[in-house]
């Protein structure tokens, strides 16, 4: 029999994988927390077993979880109390064509899926496959939009397109390659790269605008009615997102990071404050038989 192995460390830490059968890309990272429900289906010789290992939300006697976290963070509703907590699952959209090639991608619309994109949504599909979600939200842009096509299919509710998931505006440096916008432009790079808080561009500063921008998103999704939504988007306006739930100012934009196709998990009680239960979560990436529940 094959299995993976797995070494737990603590919550928001890297789960390593020291094993697993039908690894498809070995660059793939896989970060994973301790919080969630992990699928897991071994091989054997004569027939797949299926060994999962759970985590009951409501047994944070059994589990460690926290019982309660009213003012661990600041309200994303102004104060504004929702019907019920809320449960929002985030996902960065499957590698684009400007990922492969090294491109800065901002708010183009030009970068579409690969076919390694596809393959990523198609896995990120399978692994939520058995979670209920009451709406779905996500960028319109393309490389987004492909993205969540391919995860929501077969759902019933429509998919929702919010302009406030739109990726970061990059001006000149959209399109352009990494190596050719830090030779053309050495100093504007430097500060993105270095000090993206601090980027600008005929005075407005992309950054701290994508802040204003993630908080308009939160107040949308969250004071819309429905217990469990997904959302899908951009890598940039995900680490606005996070950081903003977290209470985190754009000089942290560089702190978090989110592959493609990594999933990330937030609870929201009544008031709007957020507690964060998984971060970048790319184990689905590494198997057909990674479930998330």
């Amino acid at each position: 029999m094959v299995c993976g192995i797995l070494s737990f460390s603590s919550a928001l830490s890297p789960i390593s994988i020291s094993h697993y059968r039908n690894r498809t890309d070995p660059k793939l990272k896989t970060d994973l927390s301790s919080s969630v429900t992990l699928g897991i289906r071994c091989s054997s010789s004569s027939s797949d077993v299926a060994q999962t290992f759970e985590k009951s939300e409501n047994d944070a006697a059994m589990t460690g979880g926290a019982f309660d976290f009213t003012r661990a963070t600041t309200s994303l509703t102004d104060n504004k109390s929702i019907a019920s907590s809320k449960k929002v699952t985030l996902v960065r959209h499957g590698l684009s064509s400007w990922n492969e090639e090294s491109r800065v991608q901002g708010s183009s619309n030009q970068s579409v899926l690969t076919e390694t994109g596809v393959m990523q949504a198609e896995r990120c599909r399978k692994a939520i496959a058995k979670m209920h979600f009451d709406q779905c939200y996500s960028s319109p842009i393309s490389r987004a939009k492909s993205t969540a096509e391919i995860i929501w299919q077969g759902r019933e509710e429509p998919l929702v397109f919010l302009d406030s998931l739109k990726e970061a505006h990059l001006f000149f440096l959209e399109g352009m390659k990494n190596e050719d916008a830090k030779q053309r432009y050495p100093k504007e790079y430097a500060t993105w790269r270095e000090d993206p808080a601090n980027f600008y561009v005929n005075g407005i500063y992309p950054v701290r605008e994508l802040w204003g921008t993630a908080r308009e998103a939160w107040k949308e999704i969250l004071l819309t009615p429905g217990e469990h939504v997904l959302v899908i988007t951009h890598k940039s306006i995900l680490r606005a997102l996070i950081c903003t739930a977290l209470g985190l100012g754009p000089e942290r934009f560089r702190a978090i990071d989110v592959n493609n196709g990594g999933i990330s998990v937030f609870n929201f009680n009544k008031k709007g404050e957020a507690m964060i239960q998984s971060l970048n979560m790319t184990a689905h990436m590494y198997s057909d038989h990674v479930y998330l529940y």
